[in-house]
């Protein structure tokens, strides 16, 4: 794994060093993001399912959430189908974002990948509008690349 560049990365290694069952590290990652970001109102995981061919919710902290989003819908769908990492300053302008939570302003999604295919996405929302910019962005790509290697 390359250096480590962030606290937040660097944790997020050590809480998972030699632990291999990916339940049990995406909630300990949901927790620690949830907790380490302020204004946040939701941190967790979609992952994809290739039976279904969905992204089905995955361990989270926050209100209850959509269970299953199709590829290319909302802002997870669209960030695991173009494989790319999305900030979204105003959710309600993003053309169909779907509203999991009508609390939820603004969002960061960023894709997971195993053995360099699709895994899944961190998905982060915020009451707060403009919430999440390019620092975020970068931090929650390392965990991303962290992940990876414990999934």
């Amino acid at each position: 794994m390359k250096q480590l560049n962030t606290l937040i990365g660097q944790q997020l290694n050590a809480l998972l060093e030699n632990e291999t069952n990916s339940v049990s590290n995406l909630s300990n990652a949901a927790a620690l993001i949830f907790h380490s970001y302020g204004d946040v109102n939701w941190a967790g995981f979609y992952i994809y399912n290739a039976d279904t061919k969905t992204l089905d919710l995955g361990p989270f902290q926050g209100k209850v959430a959509c269970m299953h989003i199709q590829p290319e819908s909302g802002v997870v769908g669209s960030a695991f189908s173009q494989r790319k990492s999305l900030v979204v300053p105003d959710v309600h302008a993003f053309a169909g974002h779907i509203a999991c939570d009508a609390d939820s302003n603004s969002e960061l999604v960023v894709p997971i990948y195993r053995n360099g295919e699709p895994y899944g996405v961190i998905d982060i929302d915020s009451t707060i509008l403009n919430r999440f910019g390019a620092v975020e962005k970068e931090e929650v790509k390392e965990l991303a690349d962290v992940l990876s290697q414990h999934i």
